[in-house]
């Protein structure tokens, strides 16, 4: 079993990321290889909205026309068995890199070819909020919404503070561990 951590955070030592690893590290304890990308250090740029309708070859080819890291990243997430999108929280949602990505793979994924690369995917989010936290459940419904929207079949979406994040990295370590057995 394969599994790719899109991580919209900068910081590889960060609470995203320590979430992020929890996850992980229970994948790997039941034989799943894990693959990590961090958003902020690939380029993936904003959407375009080619056309005069806001749109472009994603709705009729079912891939962008920019150039840039996405392609990549969705050919890793068509090989994989798990998805996991870990995002920390900004003002009650995704971080820009992580919805840069989102929102050019869901324009991708209107047509019946990009859908297909992700459709019936298990994903997992992880929203991680720094501040008070009361952010991140409005950033999991977004993230929920969106890997609906794309296909995937969220088998979990976790809002996390940074209150709670010693006890909701035992969850997330768990978590890994029955999907990996399960899938």
């Amino acid at each position: 079993m394969k599994a790719i951590v899109i991580l919209g955070s900068r910081n590889p030592q960060g609470q995203t990321a320590t979430a992020a690893d929890a996850l992980a590290a229970g994948l790997a304890s039941a034989g799943c290889e894990v693959e990590k990308a961090f958003l902020p250090h690939m380029r993936i740029e904003r959407c375009r909205q080619c056309d005069d309708a806001g749109w472009g070859i994603c709705r009729s080819e079912g891939r962008c026309i920019i150039e840039d890291d996405l392609a990549g990243l969705v050919a890793k997430l068509a090989s994989t068995d798990l998805a996991v999108f870990a995002t920390p929280v900004y003002f009650g949602d995704l971080s820009e890199s992580m919805r840069a990505l989102l929102d050019r793979l869901r324009r991708t994924c209107c047509h019946e070819s990009g859908k297909a690369k992700v459709s019936g995917k298990p994903a997992v989010g992880i929203c991680v909020a720094g501040g008070g936290g009361g952010g991140a459940p409005s950033c999991a419904s977004s993230l929920t919404k969106v890997l609906n929207t794309c296909g995937f079949e969220p088998a979990d979406v976790v809002p996390v503070r940074r209150q709670n994040l010693a006890m909701k990295c035992e969850s997330l370590t768990a978590t890994g561990k029955a999907l990996a057995a399960g899938i």
